[in-house]
This record gives C-alpha cells, sequence and structure tokens, in this order.
C-alpha cells in the first residue's frame, strides 16, 4: 500500500505524544518499588528492634540499637512501650522521594512498621 504525502511523520509525531507519558509511567514505577523497598526494611528493623528489646533489662535502647543494626536506613524514629508482658516497637522512617518529577509532584512518603512480642523472663 502507499503512503499519502500527508501521511509523512505521523508515527514521528505519534511517538512524541506518547514517550513524555511512557517516560512519567517508568519513573512512577520506579518511585513505587523505591518506597515499597524501605517499607520491607522498615519491617526488619522494627522485628529486630522488638526482638532485641524482648530479652533486655532496658528495652528502650535495646530496640533502638536493634533496630539501627538491622538496616541501613538511617534518621530512625524507634518508640518502645511496655505492658508488662508484652514489649511494642514502632520504627518510623521519612522516605525521601527522590525519583525526577515524581518526587515534585508526591512529595516524601511517611513510613511506619510496629511489632509486639513477648517478654522473656531475665
Amino acid at each position: 500500500m502507499k503512503s499519502n504525502h500527508r501521511d509523512k511523520g505521523q508515527a514521528a509525531v505519534e511517538f512524541a505524544i506518547a514517550l513524555p507519558l511512557v517516560v512519567v509511567l517508568l519513573l512512577g514505577i520506579i518511585q513505587v518499588v523505591l518506597v515499597a523497598g524501605d517499607q520491607i526494611a522498615l519491617e526488619l528493623a522494627a522485628r529486630d528492634g522488638a526482638r532485641a528489646a524482648s530479652v533486655a533489662a532496658d528495652p528502650a535502647s535495646a530496640a533502638r540499637r536493634g533496630a539501627m543494626a538491622a538496616t541501613t536506613l538511617r534518621a530512625l524514629d524507634v518508640a518502645t512501650s511496655t505492658n508488662g508482658a508484652h514489649v511494642t516497637v514502632t520504627v518510623g522512617y521519612t522516605n525521601p522521594t527522590n525519583v525526577p518529577l515524581i518526587g515534585a509532584v508526591i512529595g516524601d512518603v511517611d513510613l511506619s512498621a510496629s511489632v509486639t512480642l513477648a517478654r522473656e523472663p531475665p
């Protein structure tokens, strides 16, 4: 089939229209993957902090040390509460959304994870 003179360049125009949408979609997917990875790391930190706090005489400092040792994330907020037989460790982190375009649109994401374990007898 012969192309008409008016059809020349149509594919280039369609590509120029679709490319920015595809790029923004890919950047959004990358940002979601980065946030999900930090959430998983935060859950690991909370679990390790709770494990350390459940066997320690000073649960708050043990939870902080355990949580910080479990992950490469820094600036963690570690809160510990005990109610006799159980200890709860909550770890918070503000994820900087630094993927171009997407980070400016959605801003930083606050993440948190909480784990409750039974206290071990001293």
